[in-house]
């Protein structure tokens, strides 16, 4: 066989594996098999059936944990900051009452409202915005996210904020809103930075944060305590941001964002001499490591929802709930 008569022969093999692939995409592409790859598509996090949906499991779980004061039946559906308050609190329930919360009353969330941003890449994540039928007329905001397709939903975020304060979100004309990147400049405070700013605020002050009951009142009443007679309370405060606490923001219709980020906290009791700290209720006991004499160490978690003004002005924390996580007795 001749070599231009052995090239020839090799083309056209080429050219009819070349036709065989492109039918094979043509059909798979026809028949709606399409691969999309999540991590690199812009898409909605969730429909909003399945945003439905995983509110409900949520809301059945968290209920079916409470009146067991058993926290494995809700740990599938919580992560971050709220798996640990919300895990702590059963911890102690349980200690306490090991036969279950004899004044569990369900949890009702209806008028429930969902904001779906569209993003790239995991995690994926939405807000639910419901009325609960605790916490009077606040609005319980849910932030929910997953890492993967095969994940369920889990809640990192609740908060509970006043009905007038949730924002209107910028959303297109599907009405999907806009995820808004940690690092973005565009606002007073970039969302990955307001873990350390609001801890920073706590202790010095400031003109970062606008005056309210979770910045300059939360302050004033630390100053309040620490003075106190036979009792010095010394409180350190920490960003959290990494990981299951990382910063999450959405876009308001005025350009700003809202953020939900998560803070650590510690508060030092420590008693003058020839006295004691003051004797704390039976769910911190549960929780509390060591015997208490001259001191007790509270660890604390909280999750605040803040919004985060376009180009200046001063962040406002909107929500805020905190929970101990353990403590410490020398």
């Amino acid at each position: 066989m001749s070599r231009d008569r052995s090239r020839r022969g090799l083309r056209r093999r080429d050219r009819n594996a070349l036709i065989a692939a492109s039918l094979t995409a043509l059909s798979l592409t026809a028949s709606g098999c399409v691969v999309v790859h999540g991590e690199r598509e812009v898409l909605p996090a969730a429909g909003r059936a399945e945003a439905a949906k995983a509110l409900r499991q949520f809301t059945d779980a968290y209920n079916r944990a409470d009146k067991a004061y058993d926290r494995s039946l809700d740990a599938k559906y919580v992560t971050g900051p709220l798996a640990d308050i919300d895990g702590a609190r059963l911890k102690a329930g349980h200690a306490n009452s090991p036969s279950g919360n004899a004044n569990h009353s369900p949890l009702e969330l209806t008028d429930a409202k969902f904001t779906i941003p569209k993003k790239a890449g995991w995690p994926r994540w939405f807000v639910a915005d419901a009325k609960g039928n605790k916490g009077g007329n606040a609005r319980w905001l849910l932030v929910f996210t997953r890492d993967g397709l095969g994940e369920p939903w889990r809640v990192a975020y609740l908060t509970l904020v006043a009905q007038g304060d949730v924002p209107e979100f910028r959303t297109d004309a599907d009405g999907y809103a806009e995820a808004v990147p940690a690092g973005s400049t565009g606002l007073a405070v970039p969302p990955a930075e307001l873990s350390k700013g609001y801890t920073g605020h706590l202790k010095n002050g400031g003109d970062t944060f606008a005056d309210g009951p979770y910045t300059s009142t939360l302050r004033t009443n630390r100053k309040k305590l620490a003075k106190r007679p036979g009792l010095v309370r010394q409180f350190i405060d920490e960003p959290l941001t990494s990981g299951d606490y990382a910063p999450l923001a959405l876009r308001t219709a005025d350009g700003g964002a809202l953020v939900f980020f998560t803070t650590h906290h510690y508060e030092k009791q420590t008693a003058a001499a020839g006295t004691s700290v003051p004797t704390p209720n039976r769910d911190v006991q549960a929780l509390t490591k060591g015997e208490i004499k001259q001191s007790l160490t509270l660890e604390i978690i909280a999750n605040e929802a803040a919004l985060d003004p376009a180009g200046g002005g001063r962040v406002s924390v909107l929500g805020r709930v905190q929970g101990l996580t353990a403590a410490q007795g020398e």
